[in-house]
């Protein structure tokens, strides 16, 4: 019997597997993790030597906003995709707040038509949830590509609020797959914004009229509704102690989800150093408040890391706060800047797998993706732990061309990304357009 021969393997890699970090070799074959092991005898078209490198399952950034269509200047897939991949991403879920809204099967079809040109990494997109689409989401959410349901309780485009209960039970009340809530009050906020805020420009106040009362508010509501119909909820970017010692206490019915802009920034300094380039929703919040999200983390009540990748132009941060767009530009450096973390000892990279790999995969029930095991899609990404870099603007592949990271040492850094079997990264040259596939999901969504 002839030897198989492998399309790829990595050798003597510090590999990232389930319950285990070990050396050891990978092998891929038509696009799947088909070995792994001692794999010295057998032979590859490719065999690349990994030694001093750390092998992680394919990282999945689960809240990216690639503006198209509708705000082409700011991000398209291809330059949103691009960025990912740069940055050691495999995997995209993209929102839906474009114009038009994604919230029909017409405006999916056509995001997944506009990703499938240039596919450098895999992908899939959120329906947004309406008062108005709510009846016909529970078949709506079986469409190819269709990641989850998601619903703005704080100001967002067109007609994606669902600022009451009311609106937020439409939704729950429908379907079965998870919901991802971006829980802000807005009813609180416009009252916060006409006594707190009121006519003045100043940055600063952007944590205080987007209070952590009105998060906290918005978290409570959307849990009390989600018990109520058994229906389990994501809630994106929490921000406040006073969420977390809450959702700590509803894991059964919520998932929770925080983003690396908020661990890694903290007010008033990045609101003085930055401006309104750390101006996004949530606000980031003070260092107390940033402790309680690293406490969270360590006791298991955190469930996935995003980046919230939000890209504005350069000109339109630069307009009079709060006339700015809040948002900040994230996939290409969250893994940079959590590699420096866990170089820095605030959590291990086991911890950071299970937060962009493993959960990611659980919440969303990914199928063949989120892990290094055989029979996987060949999804990797390969860093150099020891390897210091700065990161700057310059670097940024998003047509945004901006980071609030610029300037920024870190020590981490990943120098390949593999999607399905195809190395679309190397040492930050791009190499393969053509990797990326459209996700797929198990069917089976059981209640919480």
């Amino acid at each position: 019997m002839t030897p198989t021969q492998y399309d790829l393997i990595f050798k003597n890699g510090t590999v990232i597997l389930p319950g285990v970090t070990k050396v050891t070799d990978i092998a891929v074959l038509d696009g799947k993790i088909s070995a792994i092991g001692d794999l010295a005898s057998t032979n590859a078209k490719e065999i690349i030597d990994c030694t001093g490198q750390h092998i992680l399952p394919g990282i999945i950034d689960t809240q990216v906003h690639f503006r198209e269509p509708g705000a082409d200047h700011k991000e398209v897939l291809e330059s949103g995709m691009k960025a990912a991949a740069m940055g050691g991403v495999t995997t995209i879920f993209e929102m839906p707040n474009t114009n038009p809204l994604t919230t029909t099967p017409e405006t999916i079809a056509d995001k997944l038509s506009r990703a499938a040109r240039t596919p450098w990494v895999n992908h899939a997109f959120y329906l947004g949830g309406t008062a108005q689409n709510a009846k016909s989401l529970g078949e709506w959410e079986k469409l190819n590509g269709v990641c989850g349901i998601k619903i703005f309780m704080g100001a967002s485009t067109g007609d994606l609020l669902s600022a009451t209960d009311e609106e937020v039970e439409a939704v729950l009340a429908n379907g079965r797959r998870v919901v991802a809530v971006h829980a802000e009050d807005e009813m609180m906020m416009n009252e916060n914004k006409k006594t707190i805020l009121g006519d003045s420009h100043d940055v600063k106040l952007h944590p205080v009229w987007r209070s952590p009362e009105s998060c906290l508010s918005a978290t409570t509501r959307v849990v009390r509704l989600a018990r109520k119909y058994m229906r389990r909820v994501h809630v994106l970017h929490i921000t406040t102690a006073e969420e977390m010692e809450f959702l700590a206490q509803n894991k059964d019915v919520a998932s929770v989800e925080v983003l690396a802009n908020h661990l890694t920034l903290y007010a008033p300094d990045c609101y003085e150093k930055l401006g309104s380039k750390a101006q996004q929703n949530p606000p980031i919040r003070e260092k107390h408040h940033q402790d309680a999200l690293w406490a969270a983390i360590a006791n298991g009540t955190v469930d996935i890391l995003a980046s919230d990748h939000a890209p504005h132009t350069l000109e339109e941060k630069a307009k009079e706060y709060p006339a700015s767009p809040s948002g900040t530009p994230g996939v290409q450096t969250i893994l940079p800047v959590m590699l420096n973390h866990v170089n820095n000892g605030r959590l291990t990279l086991e911890k950071l797998v299970e937060l962009m790999c493993y959960g990611p995969q659980r919440i969303h029930r990914i199928i063949g993706k989120g892990r290094i095991a055989r029979g996987y899609d060949a999804d990797l990404t390969i860093v150099d732990m020891k390897k210091q870099q700065t990161i700057t603007d310059a670097q940024q592949l998003s047509r945004a061309g901006w980071t609030p990271f610029d300037g920024m040492s870190v020590t981490g850094w990943p120098i390949m990304t593999i999607v399905n079997g195809k190395i679309v990264m190397r040492e930050d040259h791009l190499l393969d357009s053509n990797a990326g596939k459209s996700v797929r999901f198990e069917e089976n969504y059981s209640a919480p």
